[in-house]
């Protein structure tokens, strides 16, 4: 009998360790990503450390680092965030007035976070585009001084779902081969993705030998890609070096597909 209980927790023991853990993003989300009508100029933006799919999350420190760029400027918007909490994991707020047409352009570094259950930290530079008033110049280029980043191939203000997203994970302003881009989907405030089986609640691509990857989004709504490196330095934790994860994470949103109506 002994034998079996032992038996049976080791089996136990090995499901737990084996089952996949839930993927980490950086996530800046704006209350539109195309702005058309001055009565809309001013937005709000969530800045969270989440798990999108299932709507939960992490505490976020206040970010390293919040700027928008847009006409050639870095704007710093750090003080402009207020803390907040979202089931009691703390989160940031704030909201920016669209000033003139242009692409604007929303980048957060957080702070390093120690993640003990991968034994690693993770930076994860976070990236989201804002369209104002039919003005779009820029998208597909690289952002001044980020250390990591995926730079889109697709418009990323101009797709519906099931169109085909191409971006180009670069770090250190350097394409790279082979990287691994995590993907989930964000339902939005209070709602939780449902999936048949845990594979599908954050999806895989590889990226080519330029860094470029593909992804034919499913469905409406923002989607977050997370391409992935290790760092070339190590930061301590009680003492010991411990590696660092850089995460390139852009959330791109795809509109519903168009429908159709009789001519007049």
């Amino acid at each position: 009998m002994k034998t079996l209980i032992a038996y049976a927790l080791t089996l136990i023991l090995l499901a737990a360790l084996a089952g996949p853990a839930q993927a980490h993003f950086g996530l800046v989300i704006p209350s539109a990503p195309v702005v058309t009508e001055t009565k809309d100029a001013e937005i709000k933006l969530d800045v969270k450390f989440w798990h999108p799919f299932e709507n939960s999350g992490m505490d976020l420190a206040k970010p390293k680092s919040f700027q928008v760029y847009v006409g050639g400027q870095a704007i710093d918007l750090r003080p402009t965030l207020k803390e907040s909490k979202e089931r009691s994991f703390t989160t940031w707020q704030t909201a920016y007035k669209l000033a003139r047409p242009g692409l604007y352009t929303f980048v957060m570094e957080p702070a390093p976070y120690w993640e003990p259950e991968e034994d690693c930290f993770i930076i994860h530079y976070t990236k989201v585009y804002v369209e104002a008033f039919g003005v779009d110049e820029g998208w597909d280029q690289p952002t001044p001084g980020l250390k990591t980043e995926i730079v889109p191939l697709s418009k990323p203000t101009a797709l519906y779902a099931g169109n085909v997203f191409t971006g180009q994970v670069l770090l250190d302003s350097r394409p790279v081969p082979g990287a691994q881009v995590e993907i989930e989907w964000y339902p939005g405030p209070d709602l939780k993705g449902q999936a048949p089986y845990e594979n599908l609640v954050t999806q895989v691509v590889k990226a080519d030998q330029a860094g470029i990857f593909s992804y034919a989004a499913p469905s409406s709504g923002w989607w977050g890609f997370a391409g992935l490196n290790t760092a070339d330095y190590k930061l301590k934790e009680n003492g010991q070096d411990k590696e660092v994860e850089l995460g390139a994470v852009l959330w791109v949103f795809f509109q519903e597909k168009p429908t159709a109506e009789p001519l007049k």
